[in-house]
C-alpha cells in the first residue's frame, strides 16, 4: 500500500497555472540603432522585417514535459511511502531487581545439589539464578549485590546474556563480609526510580541477619511498599546458626509481608529452583502490545524520473541545435 506523508503538498499543483494567468510576462528594454533606410537594407540582404519584440514560445511537447516535471516534483515533496505489513511488538511491563547476598557466609559448602553432593551456597544460587534469568525474556532486570555495603552490579537491562555475565563476575566477600540487608533494599528502591512500568518486583536472597545497614530492613520495606515495589524474600542460610551466620527468617518474612510479597526458605538446590518457579507463577509476565507498519520512502523514484526527463530533453535540444548548425 502506498500513502503520502504530506498529502497537502498536492495543493501546489495548480501553482504554475496561477503564475501563468496572473503574473505579467517579463519585458526587457535593449538599445538599438535606428536608420531611415532600414527597409532598403533589409531588401538588399533578402531579410523580412518583423516586430521588434521577441516572444519565446514552447512546443506542446515541451509544455507537456514541463507539466510532467512539476507533477513529479510535487509528488516527491508529498513524500510517498510504501507501507509494509503490520508488525506487533510486545514490550514487557515488568521490571525485576535481583538482590543477592554475597557476604562471607555464602562461602559455606552446606548447600545440597540435585545429586546430593554439597556445594558452595553462592555457586548453587548462581546456577538457579541463571535458569531464572534465561526465562525472563522481554523483562528488564537489574542485579544488586550486597555484603557490608550494597552495590548495583548491573543496572536495568533487557540483555539477559550480559546480566548473566555480571552474575558470573560476583564472588563471595567482594562487597564485604557482613550483611547490609536494609541498604540492599534501599538501593533497589532507588534503582526503580528510573522505571516507568507499574509492575515492580524485587527478589532478595540472603543467608544471614542484617548487621551493617544504615537503613533498617523494616524502614526499607515500608518505603518499598509506599513506592509500590513488591519484595519476595528467600532465605538460604542456617536458621539455627549463631551470630552473623544465622539467617533471620522472621525479618525476611516481615519484609515480604509489608510489601505484599511472599517469603520462602530453601535449604537445597531443588527447593531453591521450586521457589523461583513459584515466584514466576505468582507474577505472570505482563506485556504491552504495540503495532506499527514499517515505512519505506519512495520519494527517490519521482525525483529520478524527473532527472531522467530533464537529461533527455536537454540531449534532444542539443541534437536539434547540431542538426540546424550542420544544415
Amino acid at each position: 500500500m502506498i500513502s503520502f506523508a504530506a498529502p497537502l503538498v498536492f495543493l501546489l499543483l495548480p501553482l504554475p497555472l496561477l503564475i501563468h494567468f496572473f503574473a505579467p510576462p517579463y519585458k526587457q528594454a535593449v538599445s538599438a540603432i535606428k536608420i531611415p533606410f532600414f527597409r532598403h537594407v533589409a531588401q538588399a540582404v533578402g531579410a523580412e522585417p518583423q516586430s521588434g519584440s521577441v516572444i519565446l514560445t514552447r512546443t506542446r511537447f515541451q509544455t507537456a514535459i514541463i507539466a510532467v516535471l512539476w507533477m513529479l516534483l510535487v509528488a516527491a515533496m508529498a513524500r510517498p511511502e510504501q507501507l509494509g505489513e503490520p508488525v506487533v511488538v510486545e514490550k514487557a511491563a515488568r521490571d525485576v531487581v535481583l538482590a543477592l547476598d554475597i557476604s562471607g557466609s555464602m562461602d559455606q559448602r552446606d548447600f545440597q545439589s540435585t545429586d546430593g553432593t554439597p556445594r558452595q551456597r553462592l555457586a548453587a544460587v548462581k546456577d538457579v539464578l541463571r535458569a531464572f534469568i534465561a526465562e525472563r525474556d522481554g523483562d528488564r532486570m537489574a542485579l544488586i549485590i550486597f555484603g557490608t555495603r550494597a552495590f548495583v552490579q548491573a543496572p536495568f537491562t533487557e540483555d539477559l546474556q550480559s546480566l548473566n555475565g555480571f552474575l558470573d563476575q560476583t564472588a563471595v566477600g567482594m562487597a564485604g563480609p557482613n550483611t547490609a540487608l536494609g541498604d540492599a533494599i534501599g538501593l533497589g528502591i532507588r534503582t526503580f526510580e528510573s522505571s516507568e512500568v507499574d509492575q515492580r518486583l524485587m527478589i532478595v536472597l540472603s543467608d544471614g541477619a542484617d548487621t551493617s545497614s544504615r537503613m533498617t530492613p523494616v524502614n526499607a520495606s515500608a518505603i518499598a511498599a509506599d513506592k509500590h515495589v513488591v519484595i519476595y524474600t528467600i532465605g538460604v542460610g542456617d536458621p539455627d546458626a549463631s551470630g552473623e551466620d544465622r539467617v533471620d527468617l522472621d525479618a525476611l518474612q516481615d519484609i515480604a509481608t509489608r510489601t505484599g510479597g511472599q517469603y520462602f526458605y530453601a535449604d537445597d538446590e531443588a527447593a531453591l529452583t521450586q521457589v523461583y518457579q513459584s515466584i514466576d507463577a505468582q507474577n505472570p509476565r505482563i506485556v504491552e502490545t504495540q503495532t506499527y507498519r514499517p515505512k519505506e520512502s519512495l520519494a527517490h523514484y519521482p525525483l529520478a524520473l524527473a532527472l531522467l526527463l530533464i537529461i533527455s530533453n536537454l540531449a534532444a535540444l542539443h541534437l536539434n541545435q547540431r542538426r540546424r548548425a550542420s544544415g
